[in-house]
């Protein structure tokens, strides 16, 4: 890859500034992991289903009409992730989004695929 100068730049002061700002690559590849997990079609139902509230497995496998297991293992897979919390009562488990930021996400998202 070529290496450029600074004879190559045509907006100094702009690059500098966002120089200054560029997220470290860690950050980035944790941004692009998180991506990579609401990605896939059953983890993204079971994030749009959570918006509506809580819910334990049995619920959510009945609504996606998929098994308990297949759900229980993407469910393991966005608790991994923090993008989906628990609640025990008893013996049951509910689940719910990790906070307001995963439905925000979730809403402007689809706001934007919707727009005409």
């Amino acid at each position: 890859m070529e290496k450029l100068n600074d004879d190559t730049i045509h907006n100094d002061i702009l690059v500098n500034e966002v120089k200054k700002k560029i997220c470290p690559n860690a950050t980035i590849h944790a941004l692009a992991f998180f991506y990579k997990i609401m990605g896939d079609n059953t983890r993204l139902n079971l994030l749009m289903i959570l918006e509506f509230g809580e819910f334990c497995v049995s619920d959510l496998a009945y609504l996606l009409n998929m098994s308990i297991s297949a759900v229980s293992h993407q469910l393991k897979i966005l608790r991994n992730a923090k993008l989906v919390k628990i609640r025990r009562e008893g013996k049951n488990i509910f689940y719910s989004l990790d906070d307001g930021h995963i439905d925000s996400i979730l809403k402007v998202s689809l706001e934007h695929i919707l727009e005409k």
